[in-house]
């Protein structure tokens, strides 16, 4: 069971970065000036992202 949880998280991390990054650009396309801190902002919130899934995918191994 833990390594359908790992894989689990790994599926919700993918997702939420692809959701970020569209999002990320589709707001880039509607201002251009603020292209830089839609950016950092965006990278951000990926790196959380990620983060929070490596910790998810760990203890997913872990109590399997």
């Amino acid at each position: 069971m833990g390594a359908i949880g790992a894989g689990i998280a790994a599926l919700g991390a993918g997702l939420g970065v692809g959701l970020i990054g569209s999002q990320a650009m589709a707001a880039i396309a509607r201002q251009p000036e603020a292209a830089n801190d839609i950016r950092a902002n965006m990278i951000l919130t990926a790196a959380l992202v990620e983060g929070a899934a490596l910790f998810a995918i760990v203890v997913g191994l872990l109590a399997g």
